[in-house]
């Protein structure tokens, strides 16, 4: 059943009857639908959260970085290769993490070597707040949200 509904996920995406994004919110419907019903899914739980409220503090571990210097950039992508294997949502939104995560520090990188882009890097930097935060909420909800200017690093 399962490979049937990819192959109709498939067939979709190459007619161009649904965007990139819809075609991997909804493969990642059925990839999690299978692991939930999988003897496998149950052995790999976690850390004993649901997988929504994991990908949420994926997302929010990018704050770590307030407390411990680095902590932002390495907790998610440990939370992500942990579990990368065993769950699609996990890895399809470490991915979309690790992608924005250095395509924000490239911006700033840049921004931040002229004196005209400093007040715009500041501003870059109030976006990255908040984008984590709407990300965050939409991992809780569920959802898969693209993290905006994002370069696909790893895709």
């Amino acid at each position: 059943m399962k490979y049937e509904d990819l192959k109709i996920l498939d067939e979709l995406k190459v007619k161009g009857s649904i965007t990139e994004e819809e075609y991997q919110r909804e493969k990642a419907k059925i990839l999690n639908e299978e692991e939930r019903s999988s003897a496998y899914a149950s052995k790999t739980p976690l850390y004993g959260l649901n997988e929504s409220t994991y990908l949420m503090l994926m997302h929010l571990s990018q704050f770590a970085g307030f407390l411990i210097p680095f902590a932002g950039f390495i907790v998610p992508i440990i939370m992500w290769i942990t579990n990368k294997e065993t769950h699609a949502g996990v890895d399809m939104h470490g991915k979309n993490i690790v992608n924005f995560m250095i395509s924000y520090t490239i911006y700033a990188a840049v921004l931040c070597i002229t004196i005209i882009g400093i007040p715009v890097a500041i501003i870059l930097g109030i976006l990255y707040l908040l984008f984590v935060v709407l990300a965050s909420i939409k991992a809780s909800n569920g959802e898969y949200w693209k993290y905006p200017l994002s370069i696909q690093f790893i895709k």
